[in-house]
C-alpha cells in the first residue's frame, strides 16, 4: 500500500473540501441504469463471469482517476491519495442468510484480476466468518452486488462526521428494458472530495470501459 499527502492547502478541491469537513460534512450519492448488453453477451460468449468481469471494470474506472482514491488519516489529519484502490466484495451464504467479505487485489491484467477473483469467492465460501478488517485494508472500497432485486435507488447512510473518502458501490439484478439490459449502479462519494460530475461521470466511465472490453 503506497500514497502520498496531498498538501490540502493546494488541492484543486481546497474550498471545497474545507467546506464539507468543517460546515457541512455529508457525502453524495447516485443511482441510475446502465447498458449492459454487451457486457452480458460477451461474458456468456466467453464463458466468463459476469459479475467479475463488471468488478474488473468498475476497479479499473475507479483506479483511473485520483479523485476516487482519496483518503483520510484523522490520526494526522492528512488528506492523501492512494497509488491504487482494491475491491471488497461479497459472498452470500445460503444456508445461514449471511455474508463473508471478499479482499482482491487489483490488477490491471484483466486475466491476472479474473483469476483472483474466482479463487478468492471459492475461499470465502468455505467459511462463514464475517471477517470485515478494514484496519489492514484501508486502499479497499466496497463494491456490493444485491443479486435480489432490480432496484431503483438506493442511499449508503454513514454517521455526520465520519470523513470516510472510499468509494461505495452498488449494483442489482439487470432487467430488459426496450430490448436492453439495464442495470441499477448506485456510487456513494464524499462530498469533500467528489461533487455531482465526478459521481456522474464513474457512469461515463463505465460505458467508455465496457465499449472497449467488449469491443463495441
Amino acid at each position: 500500500m503506497n500514497y502520498r499527502v496531498i498538501d490540502k492547502e493546494r488541492y484543486y478541491r481546497s474550498g471545497v473540501f474545507r467546506h464539507f469537513t468543517e460546515d457541512c460534512k455529508c457525502s453524495v450519492s447516485m443511482t441510475a441504469r446502465i447498458d449492459v448488453t454487451d457486457l452480458a453477451e460477451h461474458s456468456g460468449r466467453t464463458g466468463t463471469k459476469f459479475y467479475i468481469n463488471f468488478l474488473y471494470l468498475l476497479t479499473k474506472v475507479l483506479n483511473s482517476r485520483d479523485d476516487y482514491k482519496m483518503g483520510y488519516l484523522w490520526q494526522t489529519e492528512e488528506l492523501i491519495c492512494y497509488d491504487s484502490i482494491n475491491p471488497i466484495q461479497y459472498v452470500f451464504h445460503e444456508d445461514t442468510e449471511t455474508c463473508t467479505p471478499v479482499y482482491t487485489v487489483y490488477s490491471e491484467d484483466y486475466e491476472e484480476f479474473y483469476r483472483n477473483a474466482v479463487n478468492d469467492v471459492e475461499n470465502a465460501k468455505k467459511t462463514r466468518e464475517y471477517g470485515l478488517d478494514m484496519m489492514n485494508h484501508p486502499n479497499w472500497f466496497d463494491a456490493s452486488y444485491i443479486s435480489w432485486l432490480s432496484y431503483d435507488s438506493l442511499n449508503v447512510e454513514l454517521p455526520d462526521g465520519y470523513l470516510h473518502f472510499a468509494p461505495i458501490i452498488n449494483w442489482g439484478k439487470y432487467r430488459e428494458e426496450n430490448g436492453k439490459l439495464m442495470m441499477p449502479v448506485s456510487v456513494r462519494l464524499n462530498h469533500a472530495v467528489a461533487d455531482g460530475f465526478l459521481v456522474a461521470n464513474v457512469y461515463r466511465l463505465l460505458e467508455k470501459e465496457m465499449a472497449v472490453f467488449c469491443g463495441s
